[in-house]
């Protein structure tokens, strides 16, 4: 609002200096005019009838010099007169140009609709009208679903299209004497006054926008022209509810828009006082996140990987835990998620995957290390490089090193995980397809990526006994993998009786709690000392005891929005 008030009075400023100048102008114009037509006035009685004389042939003698005065104030008025005009034209264009500067001011260029800062102006005098009404206001921030899609696959300008229309719809749906801005990217807002009794009135409208946001779009596109679709996802706040204040109105409203992102997109979600102490909570764990990152608080556990034929240990997979000083035991579920949509998910992962690299270069050289990588991280084009550093860096062999990437990650940009996955494989590292049969899956990724591992998702394990489906997916990825001459990792063993059938139907390779709790970096080494697979100049240190307390339930349920 400040923003505004300063725009206001640097436009009203120039307005005043520039009614000043037009006036100065009218002032000097309109003197040479008046005085030009006294002066005509004045020799005009004595000049023109010796004139009109001389001109009909009497013997008049005009004084010359007052005929020339004549003159000279004829062609005065005449000046005048045009100067008067051109003026006018002026002061004409000027103001059309200084509306047209207010509109930009206000008015986002591609749809139309008000802009950020125009927003704040338009919902502030709504509240007031509202409360003169007893009634109050609703504000809708909009964010259109996957929008991002429609960038990269079909092109900008095919982005472009979208906006324009879901605005047009946004307009067209809306309530009469209501707002609708365009707060950059792919972010609406609307705002209208609403009877306080009566929210279902407002749950119409974000039905309505929801439905109309949905409809295809036909559109340009990479090949031509398609039809575009995105949805919406709206939250919801009333002034009524935030004492009137249009900054907590906002953010209400934007938080809300979060929630409904959360819980599945495509819907509307009113504010909730719980989802603002879960932004609280999530931001104190951010906050820990980036400081805990750079401490070194993230630590590497390892799950053991058992060869199901032999029963021997071959190898690890490398799992992130976080046990902060001042939040306690986080779960991944909660960190992970939070790292992904920050950003940090980077660093994250190459600190916990350097220090997995420095414990496990002494082991001994049979023992693998298998390290999930996010979707986030795979848009990275540098990846292998970094992976590569890394290895470098801590000396740990490049064999014994195994990339695991899920299918979801696949979708988004085949050509880049080819690149990554080829520079990876180049260096010697295995890379292993993980969660297989979650229903992404595809033939033509086996086909077209070089994988050395396929990894069953532990979901279809874990039920194997209680679900003949799921048994049957188990034997026909085993059967698949056999006939591509992939090896198969089963995932998500808890119970000892499915290991000899998961060996005989073909999976090489096993992992589940089965086999034990993942185990911290000294649990590891105990373990590893008492099957004589640990290298020299180790000794084992007492187990630590943690400070910290876990969360409780409650907190676990609001960070996950539960």
């Amino acid at each position: 609002m400040q923003q505004d008030a300063s725009a206001n009075t640097g436009s009203s400023r120039t307005d005043t200096l520039s009614g000043r100048v037009t006036r100065s102008r009218d002032f000097v114009v309109g003197g040479i005019m008046t005085a030009a037509i006294v002066m005509f006035v004045g020799s005009a009685g004595s000049v023109l009838p010796d004139a009109l004389g001389r001109i009909y042939g009497q013997e008049v003698s005009p004084d010359n010099i007052a005929v020339t005065a004549l003159l000279l104030n004829i062609a005065l008025i005449i000046f005048g007169w045009r100067r008067y005009g051109e003026l006018h034209r002026e002061i004409a264009h000027h103001k059309y140009a200084e509306e047209q500067a207010k509109t930009l001011a206000v008015t986002d260029p591609l749809t139309g609709c008000l802009n950020r800062r125009a927003i704040g102006e338009a919902s502030a005098n709504l509240i007031a009208q509202a409360a003169r009404r007893d009634m109050t206001v609703a504000y809708l921030m909009i964010d259109l679903d996957n929008f991002k899609n429609i960038n990269d696959i079909q092109g900008h300008d095919a982005g472009d299209k979208v906006l324009v229309e879901v605005a047009q719809r946004l307009k067209a749906t809306m309530p009469p004497n209501s707002h609708v801005a365009r707060l950059g990217g792919d972010e609406f807002a609307c705002t209208f006054i609403f009877d306080a009794d009566f929210p279902e009135t407002v749950q119409r409208v974000a039905e309505d926008l929801i439905e109309q946001v949905s409809k295809p779009i036909t559109g340009p596109a990479s090949s031509g022209t398609a039809e575009l679709t995105v949805t919406a996802s709206i939250g919801i706040a009333r002034a009524d509810q935030c004492e009137n204040s249009l900054d907590v109105l906002m953010r209400r409203a934007d938080i809300a828009m979060y929630a409904s992102k959360k819980h599945g997109r495509n819907r509307y979600c009113w504010f909730d006082p719980r989802m603002e102490n879960e932004v609280q909570f999530r931001n104190k764990i951010e906050s820990g996140m980036r400081i805990g990152i750079s401490r070194g608080e993230f630590v590497p556990y390892y799950e053991q990987q058992i060869d199901l034929n032999t029963g021997m240990l071959i190898g690890f997979e490398v799992l992130a835990r976080w046990n902060s000083p001042e939040l306690g035991q986080i779960s991944p579920e909660i960190f992970i998620p939070i790292a992904e949509d920050t950003g940090m998910i980077g660093d994250l992962s190459a600190s916990v995957m350097r220090q997995a690299m420095e414990d496990a270069r002494g082991w001994d050289q049979s023992l693998t290390i298998s390290v999930n990588i996010s979707p986030v991280q795979l848009r990275d084009p540098w990846l292998a490089q970094k992976i590569v550093k890394l290895l470098v860096e801590t000396g740990f062999p490049a064999s014994r090193l195994e990339i695991e990437i899920t299918e979801s990650c696949l979708f988004e940009n085949m050509g880049l995980a080819q690149s990554i996955i080829g520079s990876l494989k180049n260096q010697g590292v295995r890379v292993a397809l993980d969660d297989f049969g979650t229903g992404y899956s595809s033939l033509a990724h086996l086909r077209a990526l070089p994988f050395d591992r396929i990894k069953i998702d532990r979901s279809f394990v874990t039920s194997m006994n209680e679900s003949k489906e799921s048994r049957a997916i188990v034997q026909t990825i085993a059967l698949l993998g056999e006939s591509m001459g992939l090896p198969i990792t089963a995932e998500g063993i808890e119970d000892g009786e499915l290991i000899a059938h998961l060996a005989e139907i073909g999976c090489a390779k096993g992992q589940g709690f089965h086999f034990g709790q993942p185990l911290s970096i000294e649990q590891a080494r105990r373990l590893l000392a008492e099957r004589n697979m640990l290298g020299l100049g180790w000794t084992p240190q007492p187990v630590p005891q943690d400070d910290a307390e876990p969360l409780t339930e409650p907190q676990l349920r609001a960070a996950r929005g539960e």
